[in-house]
């Protein structure tokens, strides 16, 4: 049981804008006990789309700091053009290193649906975890 406090912890906090890489933990914890691969990606997908939605209200927030003219001349402009131009369907990619984090801001920022962007987060991170499980089980055969 504790191990699945800490998965679900380092999955949170990875997906919050502290830097931090779950799959590494996922891993560890996978050598440790393979069997509880469904629990682990369960619990990991659950904490990192909630630390994912922590950073999507930080967005909705940060339309008090920054202007959209801000925000269109920043470093962003590339992330802000792909959630533009897909919308809630870019947010499949949440789980991608740097960028994932910016894309759920920004989704945030611009008021995307909630409840579409948390479908499309969830489905992305738990891709992103079966991949990883797959990738290691293949070790063990």
């Amino acid at each position: 049981m504790s191990q699945l406090w800490i998965m679900f912890s380092g999955a949170f906090l990875a997906a919050t804008l502290l830097p931090g890489g779950s799959e590494v933990l996922l891993i560890a914890l996978l050598n440790q006990a393979p069997e509880t691969w469904i629990s682990l990606v369960l619990v990991a997908s659950i904490g990192n789309t909630l630390g994912a939605i922590t950073s999507f209200y930080l967005g909705r927030m940060g339309r008090f700091a920054k202007s959209p003219e801000e925000l269109s001349g920043s470093k962003y402009v590339r992330s802000l053009g792909l959630i533009e131009r897909y919308g809630v369907w870019a947010l499949l990619l949440s789980w991608a290193p740097i960028v994932g984090d910016i894309l759920c801001v920004l989704a945030g920022w611009l008021k995307l649906p909630l409840i579409s962007s948390i479908l499309m987060i969830l489905i992305g991170k738990t891709i992103r975890y079966l991949l990883v499980v797959a990738a290691v089980m293949q070790w063990f055969i």
